[in-house]
């Protein structure tokens, strides 16, 4: 009620164009077929769009606590969602970025996501590594790996499909992926907002 109250008082705007809408107007990114890589293991990645343009400045801005996004972010990726999408986890992040921004990005994206069809959402993962994955080398981002543990054991046996903000190297989607299945939960997809250009060439090898 106090969001929707906010918005009547001071209407989202673009980050783009600034125009009053939503916070990602469809006229700065228009809804396109989703992008795909495949990583080691067997994960299918989909993204809204590359992370460049308009995608680069809503990720940012959501990492910067733009909570607005949220809304605006997570409903395009429930109408990206496939029918084999069922259940959706959120890659969650540290305990101190989420009380800085306010908000869980990854967890706030999967539930939003879901409440668009039917499907479920649920807190699979529990961020236990304080490493940073910004501003790391790609060496490095693989070389990551422990940083997530399943929180809920009631996933084995259900396919998940994992919901981040971008995938760089795919090492922080792979972590989780590994957390989930070792509870026994079937990790072969994710959606994602955008996907970087490093990602893409990697896939197109």
């Amino acid at each position: 009620m106090l969001d929707r109250a906010l918005d009547l008082l001071f209407p989202p705007r673009c980050i783009v164009c600034n125009r009053i809408a939503s916070a990602l107007c469809s006229q700065c990114a228009p809804p396109r077929a989703p992008l795909h890589r495949t990583l080691g293991g067997g994960i299918e990645v989909r993204a809204l769009g590359a992370y460049e343009g308009a995608w680069r400045r809503a990720v940012l801005a959501l990492k910067d606590g733009r909570r607005d996004l949220v809304a605006a972010l997570g409903e395009r990726l429930g109408h990206a969602l496939e029918a084999a999408d069922a259940h959706l986890v959120g890659v969650p992040t540290s305990a101190s970025r989420r009380m800085r921004r306010g908000f869980d990005g990854g967890e706030q994206l999967a539930s939003l996501a879901a409440s668009v069809g039917e499907r479920a959402a649920s807190r699979g993962l529990i961020f236990v590594a304080r490493d940073r994955q910004r501003g790391r080398s790609r060496v490095e981002r693989l070389d990551a790996r422990g940083r997530f543990r399943a929180g809920d054991t009631s996933l084995a046996g259900t396919h998940v499909t994992l919901i981040d903000d971008v995938c760089t190297t795919g090492a922080t989607l792979a972590d989780a992926a590994f957390a989930l299945r070792s509870c026994g939960a079937i990790v072969e997809r994710a959606l994602v907002v955008a996907l970087t250009d490093a990602s893409r060439k990697r896939a197109a090898r």
